[in-house]
C-alpha cells in the first residue's frame, strides 16, 4: 500500500450531486461566501492537493462553465447519495486518469477543509495498510472527505446496482478503513471545525463569520449529499 501511494498521483472529485433540501434547493456550492461562490473556495483548497480534478454534479453542466473543470453526472441515477458520487469518481478516474490509483473526494458545502487533507489521508492509509481512509473531527467521521482506491470501482458498482446499497458505512464496513482525526482550527474568539459545512441558510452566516475570522461558534457538521 505504501509503495502504491508513493508512486501514483491522486485524482480529486468534488461532490456536488445532492438535492440541497435543507438549503431550499439549488446548488449550495454556488451560494456566495466572501464575495465568491463557495465552489471557488473548494476548488482553491482541493486543486493543490490532487492531480486531475473533476466536479460531480447532476443537471445542466453549463452552470459550472466558469469553474473550468470536467462536470460528470452520477453514474447511478435518481440521486443515489454520496456513494454514487464516489462511484462516479472511481469510474471517471479509471478512464480519464489511469495513472491515478486513488481518488480523493471533497464535499462542496465545506469551504474550510484542511489544506493538508489528502496528504494526511494518504499517510494514514499507508501507515495502517488500509483499503480506505476518511477524515474525522471532534470524534465524528466525515466519509465524504475520503480516499478511495480505483480498484474497488467494480465492487462498489455491484453493491449499488445488485444489492441496492446506498449508505456509505454499509459499504466501507466491508474493507479496512482508517479514520484520520483533524483538530479544531484555532482562529477567531473560539476554534471552529475544519469540516464546518454550509448546509442550511443560517450556516451561510456562520460561514461568513469563519471566513472573516470572527466566528464564535463551531457549528454542527452534517454533510448532505
Amino acid at each position: 500500500m505504501g509503495a502504491e501511494m508513493a508512486s501514483s498521483p491522486i485524482a480529486g472529485v468534488l461532490l456536488a450531486g445532492g438535492l440541497s433540501r435543507r438549503m431550499g434547493g439549488g446548488d449550495k456550492c454556488l451560494r456566495p461566501l466572501g464575495g465568491r461562490p463557495i465552489l471557488d473556495h473548494i476548488v482553491a483548497r482541493a486543486r493543490p492537493q490532487v492531480g486531475p480534478l473533476m466536479l460531480n454534479a447532476n443537471g445542466d453542466p453549463s452552470r459550472f462553465a466558469d469553474v473550468g473543470l470536467p462536470v460528470v453526472a452520477d453514474a447511478i441515477a435518481d440521486h443515489a447519495g454520496p456513494l454514487a458520487g464516489v462511484l462516479t469518481g472511481l469510474e471517471w478516474a479509471a478512464v480519464h486518469a489511469p495513472e491515478c490509483a486513488h481518488v480523493a473526494t471533497f464535499a462542496c458545502d465545506a469551504p474550510f477543509f484542511p489544506r493538508d487533507l489528502v496528504a494526511r489521508l494518504a499517510e494514514g492509509l499507508a501507515r495502517d495498510g488500509a483499503d480506505l481512509a476518511c477524515a474525522a473531527s471532534g470524534g465524528r467521521a466525515h466519509p465524504v472527505f475520503g480516499l478511495w482506491p480505483v480498484r474497488l470501482a467494480g465492487s462498489l458498482r455491484r453493491a449499488m446496482v445488485e444489492e441496492g446499497i446506498r449508505k456509505v458505512d454499509m459499504w466501507t464496513g466491508r474493507y479496512a478503513l482508517t479514520v484520520v482525526e483533524f483538530p479544531m482550527v484555532e482562529a477567531g474568539p473560539e476554534p471552529y471545525d475544519p469540516f464546518f459545512n454550509a448546509n442550511a441558510p443560517d450556516d451561510l452566516i456562520r460561514a461568513e463569520e469563519i471566513a472573516a475570522g470572527r466566528t464564535s461558534r463551531g457549528g454542527p457538521v452534517h454533510h448532505e449529499q
